[in-house]
């Protein structure tokens, strides 16, 4: 026959155990006759809720009022450290934005072209590339590290960018989707709302944010150091340039490549949806789609028709077809229409 206290009380086991001290204060839990891992689970309870202490001759009990009074004041610490700690950290942002963000600023205009050498250096600038995005960032990737760590860091840096609305365009070369890490890479980049291009073969490594810098692969200073070519871009020596003229031949020459680069079907699952229903891609394959000719799209959308048709190529690229009717055909198996 069970003993009273192994029935399971109605409180549970912690409230149950609180009831008993509260009538014997000092009986010694263990004479409840409970297994040893439920007492265990119950006195836990009860010191986590600050209504059993320890004491020398054993536990002893606190009332409720006393718990909730004591988590109260805990709170309180706790929210005015918050508020020093905020107060600390907006004095801290006052004094870089007064102090050397100016500093920064005529570092950057007196050193349109700069070189940066060495990884964890050039981690930094990429870090700091992404998170100053603010429009656009378009990136040609020959090379790209398939180890783990640098895809997780790279898929990191990225996701920043995005989170803050920029748009993501990239071109990796057509092989690398045969490494099934950088497709895997790829397919999460693509998911998180990155737009994803591939060529058989691509000029060079670069980055260009906006309109304000680039970020270009820089030779070995001696012949001692280790060939760009055999390593990834950003493990080498890079080349920011933020001059603008060159920034706009750079972002030239990445338009020419992506004009020339397709979507790979192995993408076209996971692309997101365009977010507004209403963007120019959507609206040109949806006037595509009723039959109206370029001229007659151009006039609806009061754009020209040479823009239309770069528009229309950007389409069929980016829906892995080969002609009009094949891209809208894709787009209505992808419910884009």
């Amino acid at each position: 026959m069970k003993r009273p206290d192994d029935a399971a009380p109605p409180g549970g086991d912690a409230a149950h155990l609180y009831g008993r001290l509260l009538a014997e204060p000092g009986l010694p839990p263990e004479t409840l006759g409970w297994p040893p891992d439920r007492l265990a689970t119950a006195t836990a309870e009860l010191r986590a809720l600050g209504l059993l202490r320890p004491a020398a001759a054993g536990h002893t009990t606190v009332s409720v009022d006393t718990a909730v009074r004591q988590l109260l004041l805990d709170a309180d610490g706790q929210i005015a450290a918050l508020f020093d700690a905020v107060r600390r950290t907006r004095d801290t942002v006052e004094q870089l934005h007064g102090g050397y963000l100016p500093v920064q600023e005529r570092h950057r205009a007196d050193h349109l072209l700069e070189l940066v050498r060495g990884p964890e250096r050039i981690a930094a600038l990429l870090e700091d590339t992404a998170r100053g995005a603010r429009t656009e960032a378009l990136s040609l990737r020959p090379g790209q590290d398939p180890s783990g760590p640098a895809l997780a860091d790279k898929l990191a840096r990225e996701r920043i960018a995005l989170a803050h609305g920029v748009a993501m365009r990239t071109v990796y070369p057509a092989a690398a989707l045969r490494r099934p890490a950088v497709l895997a890479h790829l397919r999460e980049l693509t998911a998180a709302g990155a737009r994803i291009r591939v060529a058989h073969t691509l000029p060079l490594w670069l980055i260009a944010v906006d309109a304000r810098l680039a970020v270009l692969p820089a030779p070995a200073a001696s012949a001692s150091e280790t060939p760009a070519s055999e390593v990834p871009a950003e493990a080498a020596a890079a080349l920011v340039v933020r001059e603008p003229a060159v920034v706009a031949m750079i972002r030239e020459l990445f338009e020419y490549v992506w004009a020339g680069a397709w979507t790979p079907p192995e993408l076209l699952s996971t692309a997101r949806r365009p977010a507004e229903p209403a963007d120019r891609h959507h609206e040109v394959l949806r006037l595509l789609a009723a039959g109206l000719t370029d001229a007659a799209i151009g006039r609806k959308l009061e754009i020209s028709e040479r823009t239309v048709r770069r528009l229309v190529a950007e389409l069929i690229a980016d829906l892995g077809a080969e002609s009009r009717f094949q891209a809208g055909v894709h787009a209505a198996r992808l419910g884009r229409l």
